[in-house]
C-alpha cells in the first residue's frame, strides 16, 4: 500500500489557513495539461482527482512541454502542474510578464537534473564521476551515428537541449542525440545496464530509474548564475553553460481567468504540493509494474485521503 503519513498536501492546507471559496462554474470542465513524462502524468492526475472531489469536471489535454503556454494564455488549457525551471521556454516568461499566464506556486518536489550514467560505466571510463574523465574516454561512447565523437543521449527535442548545451560549454567531444521520448531514455538505461555497455545520458530525479538502474550524476562545475551568461566564468573562457544544471525549481501555472471562473479550484491548485516520497513510488508502479497511471493514482488517493482531502476541504468548506 502506498501510504506516507501526513504529506506535503495536508501540510500545505494547514499552513495556508485557506478560506473557503465559491466553486464557480462546475458545468465547464477544467482542462489540465498532460506533458510527455510519467511523473507529470502522476502530478496532474492527483490534482485532477482533487478537483473532482471538490465537485468539478476535469479534462486532461495532451500538450507539449514547450508549446503549452500559448494554449494556456488563450484559455484552451487552464493549468499545467509540473514546470521545470531548467528547461522552461522563453515564451513562458514573456507571457507571464504580459499577464497572460499566472504562476500559481511551487509544486514542492526536491529535484535534480544532470548528465548521468549507470554505475558500471565507471569501469569503462576511469575517473568518473569527475567530468574531466569524459575528455579521454569519449571514443568508448561512440556509435556509427556519432563517430569520431562520443554519444550523449539527450532529452527529447521538445524538452530543450540541456545536454548538448553542456557538451558545447565544456568542450567535450560528444554529440548529443535527442531521445524520442521518456520511454526511450528508460530503454537506453535498461539496455546499458543489462549489456554493461557505455552510456551517457541527460536525466533527472525524482525518477524510479535512478535507483532501479543505479544511475549516477557526473560531477560538473557548480551551476552558478554567471555560468549561463558570462563566458569568462568557468573552465571554458569561450562559452557559457560550462557547468552543471542550475538547481531545478518545479512550479505550476494557470490561465489568468482560472481564479474568476473556478475560485475554489484555483485555491486548491495554488495550495497543492506533492512530495518525492509520494510521487516516485507511483511512477515506479506505472513504468516498472506496468499499471495504468489512472489506477495507480486512484490507489494512492484511496490510501492517502487524510493527506490530500484537507486541501480540498480548506478551499470548499
Amino acid at each position: 500500500m502506498m501510504k506516507s503519513g501526513l504529506s506535503a498536501l495536508a501540510m500545505s492546507a494547514m499552513a495556508a489557513g485557506a478560506m473557503a471559496a465559491d466553486l464557480g462554474d462546475t458545468d465547464t470542465p477544467i482542462k489540465l495539461a498532460l506533458n510527455e513524462w510519467t511523473g507529470q502524468h502522476v502530478t496532474t492526475m492527483v490534482a485532477g482527482e482533487m478537483l473532482k472531489a471538490a465537485g468539478y469536471e476535469v479534462e486532461y489535454v495532451t500538450a507539449g512541454m514547450m508549446n503549452q503556454f500559448q494554449a494556456i494564455a488563450d484559455g484552451d488549457i487552464h493549468a499545467t502542474l509540473e514546470i521545470w525551471s531548467s528547461n522552461v521556454s522563453d515564451q513562458y516568461a514573456v507571457l507571464k510578464d504580459e499577464g497572460k499566464l499566472e504562476e500559481l506556486s511551487d509544486l514542492g518536489l526536491d529535484a535534480r537534473e544532470g548528465i548521468a550514467y549507470p554505475a558500471h560505466v565507471e569501469d569503462l571510463c576511469p575517473g568518473l564521476p569527475a567530468w574531466e574523465a569524459l575528455k579521454d574516454c569519449a571514443m568508448n561512447f561512440a556509435t556509427a551515428e556519432t563517430l569520431p565523437m562520443g554519444r550523449l543521449v539527450d532529452y527529447p527535442a521538445d524538452w530543450g537541449t540541456p545536454g548538448a548545451d553542456r557538451m558545447t560549454g565544456l568542450d567535450l567531444p560528444f554529440k548529443a542525440v535527442p531521445a524520442g521520448s521518456e520511454g526511450a531514455l528508460i530503454a537506453e538505461l535498461r539496455a546499458s545496464t543489462e549489456k554493461k555497455s557505455p552510456l551517457l545520458i541527460t536525466f533527472w530525479q525524482p525518477h524510479w530509474a535512478m535507483s532501479a538502474y543505479d544511475v549516477r550524476f557526473v560531477e560538473l562545475p557548480a551551476g552558478e548564475e554567471a555560468c549561463f551568461s558570462d563566458p569568462a566564468w568557468g573552465p571554458n573562457p569561450n562559452a557559457i553553460n560550462d557547468c552543471d544544471f542550475a538547481k531545478s525549481r518545479i512550479f505550476k501555472a494557470g490561465w489568468p481567468g482560472l481564479k474568476e471562473q473556478w475560485p475554489a479550484a484555483h485555491e486548491i491548485l495554488v495550495n497543492y504540493k506533492l512530495a518525492v516520497a509520494d510521487q516516485q513510488p507511483m511512477m515506479g508502479a506505472v513504468d516498472v509494474d506496468g499499471r495504468d497511471v489512472e489506477d495507480v493514482v486512484a490507489s494512492w488517493m484511496g490510501a492517502n485521503k487524510d493527506a490530500w482531502m484537507p486541501v480540498v476541504e480548506a478551499a470548499t468548506k
